[in-house]
């Protein structure tokens, strides 16, 4: 419990990370000060890019007791700001699942190594982010605890394939080995509440622990309190279920 005369320290900077193909890219850290251990988490940043939102959700996990790192999955496009290279990153039709992978996995391993992390680090993940992350449990068997908002194309066509995104991340949900939550605006058209739907029968007929949380009045991108698409009733309670679950699963013995 939370005494108002307790210590609090955090620390947050930008650091180097090797990436996929120790490729040397850029992350945002931080955590909370103090011996520890704290649970780890890994940010998995969304189309709009490296932006300001993921840094401030990085500060905002490491001040609820988690050592976090968000790495910048954009960091081979370029360097302007972060909606310029968004943008050209989504012109060239996003970037190839194999790397995100890759830098996701070393982001994992250096939060794993370090003496004041507690053997647990989860993922979170928004928009492409979501599909990111939930890709990347399925194929990081380390990865203790999932938590996908709205991500979309989780579930897709063999017409929506691409050289960069062969395989579908639902298909990959046998190998599944984390608990999973799924926070989803009822609104959104990607996903949809159908493809919900379809996602959850992959995790029924695969025997995974999840929970997934809809809500009405909400579309996508409802937690972004910067942005017209922010629902304040329903991302306050969005953010209940995402600390609980996480505390359930990273800071639990």
């Amino acid at each position: 419990m939370y005494t108002t005369d307790q210590y609090e320290g955090m620390l947050a900077e930008t650091v180097i990370l090797p990436g996929n193909h120790a490729d040397l890219i850029n992350a945002y850290f931080a955590r909370p000060l103090g011996a520890g251990p704290f649970p780890g988490m890994v940010l998995v940043h969304h189309m709009p890019g490296w932006d300001e939102w993921y840094r401030e959700t990085t500060r905002k996990f490491a001040a609820y007791g988690y050592v976090t790192l968000c790495p910048n999955l954009y960091f081979r496009e370029g360097h302007g700001t972060p909606e310029d290279v968004a943008a050209q990153v989504r012109g060239e039709g996003g970037v190839a699942d194999d790397q995100v992978v890759g830098d996701v996995s070393a982001a994992l391993e250096m939060l794993l190594a370090l003496p004041y992390v507690n053997g647990k680090v989860g993922l979170f993940g928004t928009c492409s982010g979501g599909r990111h992350a939930y890709l990347c449990a399925c194929r990081i068997p380390q990865v203790a605890a999932l938590v996908d908002c709205w991500g979309g194309r989780v579930t897709q066509t063999s017409e929506e394939l691409t050289p960069k995104q062969p395989v579908a991340p639902a298909d990959y949900s046998a190998d599944l080995s984390c608990p999973v939550l799924g926070i989803f605006g009822n609104e959104d058209k990607s996903p949809t509440p159908e493809q919900v739907n379809q996602l959850e029968q992959v995790l029924k007929q695969y025997g995974k622990e999840y929970e997934f949380h809809r809500y009405d009045g909400a579309g996508h991108g409802f937690f972004y309190h910067n942005r017209p698409n922010y629902r304040q009733e329903q991302a306050v309670d969005g953010w209940s279920k995402v600390f609980s679950f996480l505390d359930k699963h990273l800071k639990g013995s």
